[in-house]
């Protein structure tokens, strides 16, 4: 008898243990390393991963203006670089298993621009927002909540914020002095396009982002990254190297104070300069659905709800990208979702493996991430 309670305390014991494992987040300063072997990993294809990674990285030239004006400057009507921009230099990356670091390669600490990864965390200010009750569904319009003439037209006046967060609002109008049709132009004569209704059609689109952004200052009369900092990257223990930069001409003033909008991307310059390792923090978050060290940072019914299909565009949620259908990345479940930006940047999120995959000037996300899992040791069995 007493061997049997004396086995049901170990047992009992060892599954807190492992609860509390499961449960790890990276304290400030800090991150425990796993080997491959003890995550589940076969350590031979997850190093052929890691180099193919590498073998896949592009960061020539280092110089960004010539590779944003060849990008976008050819196409876009008087286009410009109204923001910062930082020389990109080696890809670095992370692979996270069970909240630890498994694989890293180049310099995980370096501060590089994200480009539209920084889409998934404005997403998640949005979220702070509608958790503190500041706005108090996503499908009331935005014109409710924001002054001034961005929202005065009978057809920008219908948008919501969820057509917003969808990117299927179609605003019209000009930003930052950049058009909305200027951005990504299509047709002959794009400045005169015709509208479609709010929600009805989807247009990936950076002067509407940074509409969103403006939008979201006015409601919060904070600058978002002081939110982000205070509420986000701070508890979760950033490093204070990251910046979210606005552009030269987005200022305003609110509440007596001279304030910067920041920007959703990097298409103009600015947006979010941020490390490896910082993006894989954000991500870890997002895998424990909002959690981080036993404190609820962002609701879980939210990032559940950033994370489903939009009805116009299946594989977007709120600024999130989705593996709807598995289309995106077969090897991958369908629950997985990705921040993604211009020139190789991702945040990989897969609960079902419990695993975040952070790429930095690396374009080929579905290949990495079909090696990876591809990696990985089936329950009592070799590798896959």
């Amino acid at each position: 008898m007493r061997r049997f309670i004396r086995s049901v305390l170990l047992t009992a014991a060892l599954l807190v243990g492992a609860a509390h494992a499961s449960d790890y987040v990276p304290p400030r300063h800090e991150w425990e390393r796993r080997s491959p072997t003890a995550a589940g990993f076969d350590p031979a294809r997850l190093e052929a991963a890691v180099s193919y990674a590498k073998q896949k990285a592009e960061v020539e030239p280092a110089d960004l203006r010539p590779v944003l004006m060849a990008a976008y400057g050819a196409k876009e009507p008087n286009y410009r670089i109204l923001g910062p921009l930082t020389p990109r230099s080696e890809a670095s990356g992370l692979i996270v298993r069970g909240g630890r670091i498994v694989a890293e390669w180049g310099d995980i600490h370096r501060v590089d621009m994200t480009f539209s990864v920084v889409k998934s965390y404005l997403s998640t200010v949005a979220g702070l927002a509608v958790d503190d009750g500041l706005i108090a569904s996503v499908d009331d319009r935005v014109a409710s909540y924001v002054p001034g003439p961005w929202y005065d037209r009978p057809h920008n006046g219908a948008i919501t914020w969820r057509h917003l967060l969808h990117q299927t609002s179609d605003w019209s109008g000009a930003l930052w002095d950049v058009h909305d049709w200027a951005d990504r132009p299509v047709g002959d004569d794009p400045s005169k396009r015709a509208l479609h209704a709010p929600g009805t059609h989807y247009k990936y689109n950076d002067v509407r982002i940074n509409l969103l952004a403006l939008s979201l200052l006015h409601v919060m009369r904070e600058p978002l990254p002081r939110v982000l900092k205070a509420r986000i990257m701070d508890p979760i223990g950033a490093s204070p190297t990251w910046r979210w930069h606005g552009y030269e001409n987005s200022w305003i003033e609110l509440d007596g104070l001279r304030m910067q909008s920041v920007s959703g991307g990097g298409h103009f310059g600015g947006g979010m300069f941020v490390s490896a390792a910082d993006h894989a923090r954000f991500g870890l978050l997002m895998l424990r659905h909002g959690q981080w060290g036993g404190r609820q940072l962002v609701s879980r019914n939210w990032i559940d709800r950033a994370t489903r299909p939009s009805p116009v565009k299946l594989d977007y949620g709120f600024l999130w990208w989705l593996n709807t259908g598995r289309e995106a990345i077969p090897a991958a479940p369908e629950s997985a979702f990705w921040g993604a930006g211009f020139g190789g940047h991702y945040v990989y999120v897969d609960r079902e493996h419990d695993l975040v995959v952070v790429l930095r000037w690396t374009p080929d996300l579905p290949g990495v991430v079909t090696r990876v899992l591809a990696a990985l040791e089936p329950p009592g069995g070799s590798a896959r």
